[in-house]
């Protein structure tokens, strides 16, 4: 699987002939054609969208009509074998054609007129049922051309496919774009590596000669042998940057290589940042403190930390 964005839209729309003029389900992806035809047949039409931001994992998020609990389980189950991470907003919008007539659920709407009389009575509170809030309650309303049962699930799920292609095609598209960041990200750590690694030997000359100067204040204080050996093993321990230098030329090749396997490696890339960060820190720490030359050792990691936190901005959007 192609390297993938977690961040994408695509919509589809559809239409959906009413049971009376023959009940048959078509695509059409132009709104202009959409529109004429509902305005001529009263048919319903039908948007199914869905957009897609980053998320540490897969956030599935539905607005759909009531009624459609059928419709949102077969869209989840699809969606979760589909795509691995992302907050995903689901979006099924109907729209009905100005010929579409409306029936009054009457027993819904009687029991609603009851129970609201029963309650003012009780509380002895004047009023009376208000109609636009009555005509607004879910089911108050049936379109005498609704589809007849699963006819809407049936058009609805037809298109998830189109539009999940459509999705990734998206995010793909974007994946591309910041894996070629990330390429140049790598490039440029490297040579900060290099450059490390080039004036190591003056920051050993630096420890070496600070070594020196504290064994002879040490010895000329009198100070115990072990004492001595302490203090030295202290400061060459600290000395040498060798081991980060080879840690961070490891996880750049990992890194690559991750990048070259593609599929959902975003959480993988993210945590070999965090170790290229903790080695940048590691590497800056021993280098502290000192002067002239190997204060280009201290521009080099900075450059490092700039570019792995810009490399974790992107990983961040990545599946």
């Amino acid at each position: 699987m192609p390297l993938r964005s977690m961040t994408g839209f695509a919509q589809v729309k559809g239409e959906l002939i009413s049971h009376a003029e023959g009940s048959a389900g078509t695509e059409r992806t132009g709104s202009a054609s959409m529109s004429s035809s509902i305005q001529a047949n009263g048919h319903l039409a039908f948007s199914l969208s869905l957009k897609s931001v980053n998320h540490r994992f897969l956030d599935l998020h539905f607005r759909l009509p009531s009624g459609s609990d059928s419709i949102e389980m077969q869209l989840r189950r699809l969606l979760k074998e589909k795509i691995a991470r992302g907050h995903v907003e689901v979006t099924l919008s109907l729209e009905r054609g100005s010929s579409e007539t409306f029936q009054l659920n009457r027993p819904l709407v009687s029991a609603y007129i009851a129970a609201f009389r029963v309650a003012a009575t009780e509380f002895g509170v004047p009023s009376d049922p208000d109609l636009n809030s009555i005509l607004r309650i879910p089911g108050a309303l049936d379109s005498a051309g609704d589809p007849e049962d699963g006819a809407l699930e049936s058009a609805v799920m037809a298109t998830v496919g189109q539009v999940l292609d459509r999705l990734n095609q998206m995010r793909e598209q974007e994946g591309r774009s910041i894996e070629r960041e990330l390429r140049q990200r790598m490039d440029h750590l490297r040579e900060a590596v290099k450059t490390v690694q080039l004036h190591r030997r003056t920051v050993l000359h630096n420890y070496v000669e600070r070594l020196q100067t504290r064994l002879q204040e040490l010895l000329g204080a009198s100070a115990d042998r072990e004492r001595v050996l302490q203090e030295a093993a202290l400061l060459v321990d600290r000395s040498d940057i060798q081991e980060e230098i080879v840690r961070l030329e490891n996880h750049v090749q990992h890194f690559l290589g991750l990048l070259d396997e593609n599929g959902e490696v975003g959480k993988k890339l993210d945590f070999l940042l965090q170790e290229m960060n903790r080695e940048a820190n590691t590497l800056l720490s021993k280098t502290s403190g000192l002067a002239g030359e190997a204060l280009k050792i201290t521009e080099a990691g900075l450059a490092m930390k700039a570019e792995i936190e810009k490399s974790r901005e992107q990983v961040q959007n990545l599946e």
